[in-house]
């Protein structure tokens, strides 16, 4: 499937991940309780060898010449990192591991101007902001102490991931140096408001255990097809606008949206087919599923289970017997503002001259 074409199953292995999550969730209350903020120890230097670099160098490939070779592909994940400036020498260097490391500076990949795929995740750094790199086209920066989205300017990036950090607020992504971004990770941060995106070809939006409250900035995301809030702090479904005319998947389980009507404001998107709904107080009406398709009749999927051609038989009647309803009343009003005219008319001519 090409890169242009929509996902016709809504995102299905988002929802795998969301499962894995859900079986995870009985004990993760536990963990936090043995976490304790720690003091940081001061840290000991321990910076990349030649002995590491050797045993983490492979995939042997040509060089840009054609007539020499060197290993692309370097991974050392685990070895308590907290310098990597040997790696600058090896400039051929296209693909790039180093997670679960305790690096802060990652200065020296500057060198490696030939990198498509860098993974730091895990690490201690606190900015994402690196020089350009002109072929880097995946990057995860997950699991560090990130503050901010600024310093991120390359120019082929397709996607990137921030999940697991400290961001408050977006800011700093450039839409015209980050036109190629079409998935982004931001997934368990601290975000309050989605301000702050406009990247132009973005896809795949991930916004996941925030604290966002509010939706707003997203008019220009034409292209985007997924949008994920699952487990924030939404009350209402404001901030969603015609112009999101390539959504399709929507997931804002485990937010606080009380009223259903709220369902009204997602008309606004003409290619809505899939909503997952669960865990916020709505859910909780004994005609929620009923009501979702009344509202939005182009509806295929709610939560995980696709609606049946009876559901959709059911539907259709109900928003004709509303229709027929709002009707009726609509000439009532009507005939009730010619019988206060007829009478203030009739008070008229009575009056004495």
């Amino acid at each position: 499937m090409s890169d242009d074409e929509p996902d016709d199953d809504f995102d299905d292995a988002e929802e795998e991940k969301e499962e894995v999550e859900d079986k995870g969730e009985e004990g993760e209350g536990e963990e936090e309780e043995k976490e304790a903020p720690e003091e940081e120890e001061p840290q000991v230097s321990n910076p990349l060898t030649e002995e590491i670099m050797k045993e983490g160098l492979s995939l042997l490939c040509k060089t840009g010449n054609g007539l020499a070779h060197a290993f692309v592909k370097f991974e050392a994940r685990e070895k308590e990192l907290t310098d990597i400036t040997l790696i600058q020498s090896f400039i051929h260097l296209r693909y790039v591991d180093l997670s679960d490391n305790m690096l802060k500076d990652l200065s020296p990949l500057a060198c490696l101007t030939h990198l498509l795929w860098l993974k730091v995740d895990g690490n201690r750094l606190t900015s994402a902001s690196m020089d350009e790199l002109p072929y880097l086209q995946i990057a995860s920066f997950a699991n560090n102490h990130i503050k901010d989205t600024n310093g991120i300017s390359h120019p082929r990036l397709a996607s990137l991931s921030l999940k697991g950090n400290e961001i408050e607020v977006i800011s700093g992504l450039d839409p015209d140096k980050l036109s190629n971004v079409h998935t982004l990770e931001l997934r368990s941060n601290n975000l309050k408001s989605t301000a702050g995106l406009c990247l132009p070809k973005l896809k795949n939006l991930y916004l996941a255990q925030n604290s966002i409250t509010q939706i707003e900035g997203l008019e220009k995301m034409t292209q985007l097809t997924t949008l994920h809030l699952r487990d924030n702090q939404l009350e209402t479904l404001d901030g969603f606008s015609e112009h999101m005319k390539s959504l399709q998947y929507l997931n804002i389980r485990g937010n606080a949206v009380v009223q259903l009507q709220e369902l009204t404001k997602l008309q606004a998107l003409p290619m809505l087919r899939a909503l997952v709904l669960l865990d916020n107080p709505c859910s909780d009406e004994g005609d929620y599923r009923m009501e979702a398709l009344v509202l939005l009749p182009s509806l295929e999927r709610l939560d995980k289970d696709f609606y049946e051609q009876e559901e959709r038989a059911e539907a259709d009647e109900i928003r004709q017997r509303r229709r027929e309803e709002e009707l009726e009343l609509q000439r009532e009003r009507e005939r009730e503002k010619e019988l206060e005219q007829e009478m203030e008319d009739a008070n008229q001519e009575e009056i004495p001259e």
